[in-house]
């Protein structure tokens, strides 16, 4: 629970500049209701009193300075002074309203009782004039249930901002926690596709490469095959990485169906269609069968993480989708719906974490990946290298 008691006395990095400032407003404010409040009674008393009210008024201002620091002795010591004169009213309930921002409600509703008794005390041998002693009595009540009232209000509303707080950094926190296992489950799976790929293939380089090191007297037919095998090997090797690259996050069973390519995009779209969606595709691509099998893959996954985010996120939007490209360049893709006019939670839960893992994809295929919302629309392009 958030912890809304303030401790007796002020750090060390609280008593600088601001504190300074703080007691300096304080002062001044209590000093001029002081003189106001002395002033009202000053044709009333006798001179004897006179002098006893100033003296306690300056006595208050001097310490309504404390109550920055140590809240709740100051405010004993000025419910005291009320009792004995008018002049210490100002400080003793400004006294109240601080310790009920800053004290618990047992804490600050006793100081704020033990004002009403003091200014009981005060009314009873300085009568205020013009009131009776009854209405004397409410008045006072009245007004110390306000200062008691709005202090406990702004403690409340204290803690539930700082409860606020906590659970904004806890939640990002979990989302920065979520997103580093989702990149670490990303790199397992990574590390472990690569073993059980290219485990073999590169063992098998090692070999022939070891062999042209240790018999360079080998004759030059048995010298040329080796290097012969290297080099195809190799190809092998790089074309093996680019289907596990590809293959990223997929189901890899033997058994599965065949992945989706560029050629299945269509049918992705009225699937999208049939559900609901408004899609308009604008397909600019010169020749899609030209395009790898892995590259394709990999675009089909783009337009599919960003039909579901719009269908989650800005369900009823419209969906633009357009793709171009030619062999020997790029293959563009750029999906954008405007945002919808009142945010509202998505329709299905998710862990936040799909365009990151698109990224990754994005990135490990040899192209770039880029989302965001701009001039009331959301944004998602991506492009991927297109050998000739």
């Amino acid at each position: 629970m958030y912890d809304t008691t303030w401790p007796d006395e002020l750090p060390a990095a609280r008593c600088g500049v601001p504190a300074l400032i703080g007691a300096v407003i304080v002062t001044a404010a209590m000093a001029g209701l002081t003189a106001v409040t002395v002033w009202s009674r000053f044709a009333a008393d006798s001179p004897g009193l006179r002098f006893f009210d100033v003296t306690v008024g300056v006595v208050a201002v001097a310490a309504a300075p404390l109550l920055l620091w140590r809240p709740v002795a100051a405010a004993v010591l000025l419910t005291a002074l009320a009792a004995l004169s008018p002049a210490a009213t100002p400080a003793a309930s400004a006294a109240v309203l601080l310790v009920a921002q800053r004290r618990r409600t047992p804490v600050a509703l006793a100081i704020a009782l033990g004002g009403v008794a003091a200014h009981a005390v005060q009314g009873a041998w300085r009568p205020p004039g013009g009131l009776t002693y009854g209405w004397w009595l409410v008045l006072i009540v009245a007004a110390y249930a306000a200062l008691f009232g709005w202090g406990a209000l702004a403690r409340a509303r204290r803690a539930l901002i700082g409860s606020l707080r906590e659970r904004a950094r806890r939640a990002e926190a979990e989302q920065g926690r979520r997103v580093a296992e989702a990149r670490t489950a990303e790199r397992a799976r990574i590390a472990g596709e690569m073993h059980d790929v290219l485990a073999h293939r590169l063992s098998l380089i090692a070999t022939y490469a070891g062999a042209l090191e240790y018999r360079p007297d080998a004759p030059a037919e048995q010298r040329a095959h080796a290097a012969g095998v290297i080099r195809t090997g190799v190809h092998q090797a790089l074309d093996e990485l680019r289907e596990v690259i590809s293959v990223l996050r997929d189901d890899d069973h033997p058994d599965a169906p065949p992945q989706p390519t560029l050629a299945d995009l269509a049918r992705l779209v009225q699937e999208s269609r049939t559900a609901g969606m408004r899609v308009r595709l604008a397909d600019q691509v010169s020749d899609a069968d030209a395009l790898p099998a892995a590259a394709g893959r990999t675009a089909y996954r783009v337009v599919q993480e960003a039909l579901t985010n719009a269908r989650k996120h800005a369900a009823g939007t419209p969906v633009d989708v357009a793709l171009s490209g030619a062999p020997g360049g790029r293959l563009v893709i750029e999906v954008t719906n405007p945002l919808p006019a009142t945010p509202a939670p998505p329709v299905l839960p998710g862990t936040g974490t799909g365009l990151i893992g698109l990224t990754e994809r994005v990135r490990l295929a040899g192209g770039e990946l880029d989302h965001g919302a701009s001039a009331g629309r959301f944004r998602l392009r991506a492009w991927l290298a297109w050998p000739a």
